[in-house]
């Protein structure tokens, strides 16, 4: 079966996140014809095609349910409905929650499954006791892709068998590749969801005391989420308005800019009370690939792809201090800054292109559907 011919069905929570590049990077380099699933865990739309069901499907997708003539929910039932509709042949889930609500589905068709973490639900506590320890999952799935070495250790750890395990980590899309940073701002450049395991308070707070040395320099934070005003009270609070900027949600065009002026790309992540940790942060991919140093931390997949002490910094998780000393390090020594961003750049031409990425993911479908 040529690659080509595959109808591959991604099934996703969500539509066009900002902070889910990946998935649209999936769904236009993947190899044969995407189908893309989304809006809940077990799907209700088909990207292009609309809702699943209409309100009168709803009504005998119930009344074959009440009557026991299904186990299968009513959006369960319409979800199976449009995979043998499209003749499907494969598909890929998008976080392990996906998974564990459509593997009965996939079971029923004998579609083979793909499953792909990404962060909080290989660690979040809740997330993993809710999905019975994806006992279910890691039984079914064909292949279940990690984007960390620590990540792969994790669903080791929760029962998934190593050799269903696939180590792949995000690929930066090539534009970044194409960036030339200055180096004669003192700019810092940080990109990520306003959330407890970005922890972007402390980035906020080890500029401070930078700005003690450097009371010209700048940070910028884009991005948006729960921790928005926090962040901003605290800038306030700390009376650093004119250096530091929260400009909300940036796109790829901002984002190419700001990499293009900036010195370094700075993030703090952490692991959250709730458990909650990165995969492999796509943004310091994409800074990396830039040619910017990353200063961020001993988190998660982030030693995967920053060689501390040559593409860039990683301190302890909520060491503010030594993030602060990171960032003057840059600000003294430009020379190294530029010297660390190069490195950089070459790692990920050398092992972390968005191709290889695509490429694993190809091989993964075709192998499934050989196996099927």
């Amino acid at each position: 079966m040529g690659l080509q011919k595959n109808k591959i069905a991604i099934v996703s929570p969500g539509q066009n996140i900002y902070s889910e590049t990946f998935i649209q990077e999936q769904k236009k380099g993947l190899k044969g014809e995407i189908f893309y699933y989304f809006n809940g865990t077990v799907p209700t739309f088909l990207e292009n095609k609309g809702k699943l069901f209409s309100k009168f499907d709803l009504i005998i997708f119930k009344i074959k349910q009440k009557i026991a003539f299904t186990k299968f929910s009513a959006t369960e039932q319409a979800f199976i409905r449009s995979l043998k509709k499209n003749k499907i042949d494969v598909v890929l889930a998008q976080y392990g929650p996906t998974a564990d609500k459509i593997v009965s589905v996939c079971e029923k068709l004998n579609l083979p499954l793909i499953t792909h973490f990404h962060g909080y639900d290989a660690s979040e506590y809740s997330i993993i006791t809710q999905c019975n320890n994806y006992k279910e999952v890691f039984l079914y799935s064909k292949y279940v892709i990690a984007v960390s070495l620590s990540m792969r250790q994790r669903l080791i750890e929760l029962g998934c068998p190593n050799e269903k395990i696939v180590y792949n980590v995000y690929g930066p899309n090539s534009v970044f590749l194409d960036v030339k940073p200055s180096f004669k701002s003192s700019t810092f450049i940080a990109v990520g969801r306003f959330v407890n395991k970005k922890a972007p308070y402390y980035t906020i707070l080890a500029f401070n005391k930078v700005l003690n040395k450097f009371p010209d320099a700048k940070l910028v934070i884009g991005g948006n989420g729960v921790l928005y005003e926090t962040c901003v009270n605290l800038i306030r609070y700390l009376k650093i308005d004119n250096n530091v900027s929260l400009p909300g949600i940036i796109g790829r065009e901002d984002f190419l800019g700001y990499l293009e002026d900036s010195l370094a790309f700075v993030q703090h992540s952490i692991t959250a009370i709730s458990g909650d940790q990165e995969g492999t942060p796509v943004a310091i991919l994409e800074a990396s690939a830039a040619g910017l140093p990353v200063i961020s931390t001993q988190h998660a997949g982030i030693p995967d792809v920053i060689i501390d002490g040559k593409t860039g910094f990683l301190v302890e998780e909520h060491d503010v201090e030594m993030m602060a000393e990171k960032m003057i390090f840059f600000l003294e020594n430009r020379s190294l800054a530029m010297q660390f961003g190069e490195k950089g750049k070459e790692l990920v031409k050398s092992n972390f292109t968005l191709k290889k990425h695509l490429d694993v993911i190809d091989d993964l479908i075709e192998k499934a559907l050989i196996e099927r």
